[in-house]
Order: C-alpha cells, then structure tokens, then sequence
C-alpha cells in the first residue's frame, strides 16, 4: 500500500499552488505564455498514449488520464468564464460546478482526447487573447467563489490557473512513465 506521503506526491506532482504575495507584469506574463502553451504541452504528452493508457488512473483512485485531459477544458472553460464574469460586472459570485461529478459523466468515459484537445486549443487561444488586452486594473478585479467564501483576484487566479495547467500536466505524466 502506498504511504500517504506518496499519494501526496501522486496527487501533487508539482507541489500545491502557493498564492504569491508580490505580483510583477513580468510575472503575469509568464503566466499567460504559461496557459497559451497548455495545449500544445497536453497535445504533445498525450499523442503518444495508448487507449489503455488514457484509461488508467494517475494514482489509486484517481482520475484516468482521459478524465484529466477533458477535466481541463471543463475547468479552463469555467476560468475563462470567470474571467469574463470579473472583467464586466462588479465583484460578481461565480456559479461553482463540481468538477468530480463532471469527471464522471458518462461522455467522459470514451470520448476522445482529441476532441479536447482541439477545444483546449480554442479556448486557450481566445483566454490568451483576453489576458493580453487585460491592464493593471483590470488584473485587480474579483470574484467571490461561494463555496470556498473567498474572494479571487484576477492576477492571483492568472496564477493559479497557469498552476493548474502544469499540475495535470504531472498527471499525465505520471500515467506515460508507467
């Protein structure tokens, strides 16, 4: 049985997100370079994976490496909408979705990556597009996620988001090492 420390490591390949306490321009724009490569990066680690490789899991009990790369477009979509949701009302609560009960939807079960993947794309290209056209301010502005009760700002959740790409990217790493 693994030990706890090592599904810790399972479950974060990357380590966990730490909000940073100083933002720079610099860093938002690592940020963005960050979340326009996420794509080509799923794109690449993932062409090579075998149907049963997309269908095994990154860690006992996990998602499979299929749910992870359809996961990600069901969360970038929602970040990107929040984004959207900040940049055009005052300090607006976000609807939250459960991203576990999406996982298992039925679709997510067979569907192919590539369908994701190409929407990955999409969405990428449009969220980069939006975060470059974003200024100083704009970076500034919140949201309230209810199920959390806590407030995001835009420059932290640029953080985060770019985290959350490279933090499946390790899973499905984990799931090509195997």
């Amino acid at each position: 049985m693994n030990s706890l420390r090592e599904l810790e490591a399972l479950r974060f390949p990357i380590g966990k997100f730490i909000e940073p306490t100083e933002i720079t321009s610099v860093d938002i724009e690592k940020w963005i370079a960050e979340i326009a490569s996420l794509p080509n990066e799923v794109q690449q680690i993932s062409s090579s994976l075998s149907e049963q490789q997309l269908d095994t899991p990154y860690r006992p009990a996990g998602w499979t490496a299929r749910q992870v790369i359809h996961h990600l477009v069901d969360s970038h979509m929602n970040s990107y909408t929040r984004f959207q949701l900040a940049l055009t009302e005052n300090h607006p609560t976000i609807r939250p979705y459960n991203e576990t009960k999406w996982a298992a939807l039925p679709d997510r079960k067979g569907l192919p990556i590539a369908l994701s993947t190409q929407f990955l794309t999409a969405l990428h290209k449009r969220w980069e597009l939006l975060l470059h056209s974003m200024t100083a301010d704009d970076f500034h502005r919140t949201f309230l996620h209810p199920e959390a009760n806590q407030n995001y700002r835009l420059d932290v959740y640029t953080a985060s988001c770019a985290w959350h790409g490279k933090h499946h990217l390790g899973h499905i790493a984990l799931v090509t090492n195997r």
